[in-house]
């Protein structure tokens, strides 16, 4: 049972409850109605039936002569035999049977009701009357004090009540019926109507895979447009990493292609320094594919890691770092304001990152760098959240041109500054494989400023 009702698709699970819980409900409201019907049905012929009541019960306090056989007449249907209503009036304290009649009894007389209490000296029930139909019967106990007690009994065939009761309950059901029937419809047309977000975002999803579309578009409620941005972010993050493949590969094909073409050449030429060339070039060669797979472990770890880093204690531990680094020089690495965040990655992969801007910085500030972070303001509220670290030198600082040039993969502005030039570009690069980015620009102490752009929880 379970299997089959895990088997069903959304819409039918949904259907199939609203549809069970619509004719429970509706079915519990009919029978309360139905018993709240039968018992006012009840009471209204009740209180017709105590008017009559009170009929017989002033005739016999008002009569000279209660004893008299003579019936009172109080209604036209108590004179017909057998019509289905009736009254007794029966003396409880007469030694000798003492009992006045209607004539519709015509020579019966009324049973008394079993188990009902008095309330009030009076009470109310069914009975089997003459011609063993159901009656329903009212009896009350009076004491007309030196004229004796009495029991008046008042009955009428409880046909009348059923019919009525019966009448309410086809014409419930019937209204019933049609409400469950409306409501069935309803859920369908609401069952699908709220689920069509997540057929176009099926269809989206299909047209993708079918090369008909690059992203899913359109429109989507607040519920459904979480999921299609996620998609989104998760489709732009698969597309990213393969042409961050096809990329890597073409630039490790490129790197290799000179060294090659360098001891191919020696080779030719017959050099009796070959052994050396080869050597030389099989290092840099070395270096080259060691750089690559850095960059595709971190690539990896990008897009397969789940962990979350604090940032403030990465920060400040390399500020300390860098701080012994640069103490001949009289360098201050100062941590600025740093918000409460979480890079959303490796610790590893943030050190590399902040580590080699902090590093670029440390070679070109005359005295002082700073680093501060913050929250991106967010203006998609459905994206991913990003943060801010900036890193502000007192340095020379660098023109619009220097800086485009600054991020290229081994440029070195400077040939007299240490270091190979792939400090920025490994930046830039392993920021872009957390879909983060690296910009440069004047900073407030005169010098340049870095800002890396990092994803965050």
């Amino acid at each position: 049972m379970f299997k089959a009702l895990n088997a069903q698709s959304i819409a039918s699970r949904l259907f199939l409850s609203a549809a069970f819980w619509s004719a429970t409900i509706l079915a519990l409201a009919g029978l309360g109605l139905s018993a709240l019907n039968a018992r006012t049905a009840e009471a209204n012929f009740d209180g017709e039936l105590d008017v009559y009541v009170k009929a017989l019960v002033a005739n016999v306090a008002v009569a000279e002569e209660p004893r008299s056989t003579a019936p009172p007449v109080i209604a036209p249907q108590f004179e017909l035999p057998f019509s289905g209503w009736y009254w007794q009036i029966d003396r409880l304290d007469a030694e000798q049977p003492d009992i006045r009649t209607s004539r519709s009894l015509f020579g019966a007389l009324l049973p008394r009701l079993q188990g009902e209490s008095m309330k009030r000296g009076q009470a109310s029930g069914y009975a089997i009357g003459p011609g063993e139909k159901t009656v329903r019967m009212i009896e009350r106990e009076i004491d007309a004090g030196e004229e004796g007690r009495f029991l008046v009994q008042v009955a009428a065939n409880a046909e009348v009540i059923q019919t009525q009761i019966l009448n309410f309950e086809y014409w419930l059901a019937a209204t019933f019926l049609a409400l469950a029937l409306a409501l069935i419809g309803s859920t369908a047309l609401a069952v699908r109507f709220g689920l069509r977000p997540l057929r176009r975002l099926r269809e989206g999803v299909a047209a993708i895979r079918q090369g008909e579309s690059l992203r899913i578009e359109g429109e989507f409620p607040e519920d459904v447009a979480p999921l299609a941005a996620e998609l989104n972010l998760l489709i732009d993050s698969n597309r990213e990493v393969v042409e961050r493949a096809r990329t890597q590969v073409g630039n490790l094909a490129h790197a290799l292609k000179t060294p090659l073409s360098v001891i191919v050449n020696e080779a030719d030429a017959g050099s009796p320094a070959l052994a050396d060339k080869v050597r030389e070039q099989a290092a840099l060669m070395t270096q080259q594919v060691s750089f690559y797979l850095d960059r595709a472990r971190a690539a990896a770890r990008a897009t397969s890691s789940n962990t979350a880093t604090e940032l403030k204690p990465v920060v400040e531990a390399l500020a300390r770092t860098f701080d012994k680094v640069y103490a001949e020089r009289g360098l201050d690495f100062e941590v600025g304001e740093i918000e409460a965040l979480r890079f959303r990655g490796e610790a590893q992969d943030l050190t590399d990152l902040i580590g080699n801007l902090l590093d670029n910085s440390g070679k070109w500030a005359r005295s002082h760098v700073l680093v501060s972070a913050a929250r991106e303001p967010a203006t998609n509220p459905q994206g991913r959240p990003f943060f801010l670290v900036s890193i502000d030198d007192d340095g020379a600082g660098l023109d619009v041109a220097a800086r485009e040039a600054a991020v290229e993969r081994g440029r070195r502005l400077d040939e007299t500054r240490p270091g190979s030039g792939l400090g920025l570009s490994i930046v830039v690069d392993l920021a872009a494989v957390y879909g983060g980015s690296l910009s440069l620009e004047d900073s407030a102490l005169g010098g340049l400023r870095a800002t890396l752009r990092l994803p965050c929880l």
